[in-house]
């Protein structure tokens, strides 16, 4: 199979589709892969480095897309990106469709196949290719609030550890899920008090029982959000339902009980955000205020760390690269139930209900759809 691999046109996104060692796996199987020139640079790979490891390098974007049977990103695809993809042709990466209507739209018109990384599950029940970026932004979320908690970044001017005589700062983690725990884990580290909220008790306790007396764990409703919400020096938003929005825990009338200068980092931004003022920002103009509360909502924070999240994401993303390069596209959907969850679009059809839902379309099953398509990809 060709599998191509674009660099990454997000702002600050410096994340790369495969390493050099995932190429030279997959040219080892007789495999083609193409790199777009500079694609891997954000890590430290060179295209000599993709050269060694089997590759062939492409000038531009478009090339590989227009050779590429199989297209491996990170990020969802740009306008620019959208526009190159053809019929048939497959797209493996995130996407994040449920709050981005034109995306979808433009994935639908473009008769691709597209595979959301966010939707992938494992035999355990998880989203095994959601979690490596989930970890690294649950532990990234504090050093962003630690930052941002500083006076000349526009925060309350504190330290999260505090000071001999001087109490640490205030954490609220709303979720106890993959990037609840971690962040509540890196902030109780770092001497931060931390109040995590979920709706469910037995996350809360496993976290717990990881952590130890220094988290305070806390079942979630709205009430008792709001009064955590009033002494809250950060927040930390970690809703997630599996491909479908956020849902909205925190609203713009819980900021007024905020106290000025305490930070929101929405990680959940992605999928919509789970805070009613959020709104997606970039690497390069992260943060805005809202009646004196700071919000971070940078939709790639992974991003600003590459070589720690590509090869955490590769770890989890090869194998299902290799078995749509072995089986072909189709063959591994239908092969794979696991990975047939992460068929989000397929030949112009919507295919997971939780993005139909958001978008207020119609959905086929993806097994309905693969059937009524035999000969396709």
């Amino acid at each position: 199979m060709r599998i191509g691999v674009p660099k990454e046109i997000k702002v600050h996104e410096y994340r790369v589709g495969l390493t050099p060692e995932s190429v030279r796996r997959l040219a080892a199987l007789g495999h083609q892969v193409i790199v777009e020139t500079n694609a891997g640079a954000g890590i430290g790979a060179s295209d000599a480095d993709y050269a060694a490891a089997g590759a062939k390098i492409a000038a531009t974007a478009a090339d590989v897309f227009a050779r590429a049977e199989l297209v491996v990103k990170v990020k969802e695809p740009l306008a620019p990106e959208r526009a190159m993809l053809r019929p048939g042709q497959a797209l493996f990466t995130y996407l994040h469709l449920a709050p981005d209507a034109p995306q979808a739209k433009e994935l639908l018109a473009s008769g691709a196949i597209a595979i959301a990384y966010e939707t992938v599950t494992s035999a355990q029940g998880g989203l095994p290719l959601l979690a490596p970026m989930s970890e690294v932004a649950g532990r990234m979320s504090i050093q962003v609030a630690a930052h941002h908690l500083e006076k000349p970044h526009g925060g309350r001017g504190l330290l999260l550890s505090g000071a001999t005589g001087v109490p640490p700062a205030r954490i609220v983690v709303l979720g106890a899920g993959v990037v609840g725990s971690n962040a509540a884990e890196i902030a109780i580290g770092m001497g931060a008090e931390v109040t995590v909220l979920n709706p469910t008790d037995e996350p809360l306790q496993r976290l717990a029982a990881r952590l130890g007396p220094r988290l305070h764990p806390l079942l979630s409703d709205p009430q008792a959000i709001a009064g955590q919400l009033a002494t809250a020096d950060a927040v930390i938003g970690a809703a997630l339902v599996p491909g479908a929005l956020a849902p909205k825990l925190v609203t713009r009338a819980m900021l007024g009980g905020m106290q000025p200068g305490a930070v929101l980092v929405d990680v959940a931004i992605d999928q919509g955000g789970c805070f009613e003022t959020s709104r997606p920002t970039t690497h390069a103009d992260p943060v805005f205020s809202v009646d004196g509360i700071v919000h971070y909502c940078v939709a790639n924070m992974p991003g600003a760390v590459p070589r720690t999240s590509t090869y955490a994401l590769n770890h989890a993303t090869y194998p299902f690269v290799e078995e749509l390069a072995q089986r072909g596209i189709v063959g591994a959907l239908r092969a794979n139930a696991h990975l047939l969850n992460g068929l989000n679009v397929y030949r112009g059809r919507i295919t997971r209900p939780e993005v139909a839902a958001a978008l207020g379309t119609g959905w086929t099953e993806g097994s309905t759809a693969l059937g009524e398509n035999p000969a396709s990809g």
